[in-house]
């Protein structure tokens, strides 16, 4: 049963991703009519869903693999998937917001380079 939990989370995971694709698709779209940078609301949206996603899918990771054997091997690859995941959402959140996530907002002082 927990590990079709972990199952749905993760497919919820993937549907948050692609929803989120085609949201941004059609906000770019609407956004090229009118007023607005139609690829900067293209790229933002789709990062945040990206982002939401991978939480859904470390949250996936996590459930199975407590679901699954309880094995040093398996804990040692969670850790790797969870690692992974952890420095795509930083550099995902770094290039949509252009600081650090423990930076905080209106900063000038510090910024991503520094």
């Amino acid at each position: 049963m927990v590990e079709g939990i972990g199952t749905v989370v993760g497919a919820a995971g993937v549907l948050v991703i692609v929803g989120g694709l085609l949201l941004s698709t059609a906000r770019m779209m609407r956004a090229g009519r009118g007023t607005g940078d139609p690829y900067r609301i293209y790229r933002e949206g789709l990062g945040r869903s990206i982002l939401l996603g991978l939480e859904f899918m470390v949250a996936a990771d996590i459930i199975q693999t407590v679901a699954v054997d309880r094995t040093l091997t398996n804990v040692f690859i969670l850790g790797l998937i969870v690692l992974i995941r952890t420095f795509l959402s930083m550099a995902l959140e770094v290039e949509l917001e252009g600081r650090w996530p423990w930076q905080q907002a209106g900063d000038p002082a510090r910024t991503a380079g520094g």
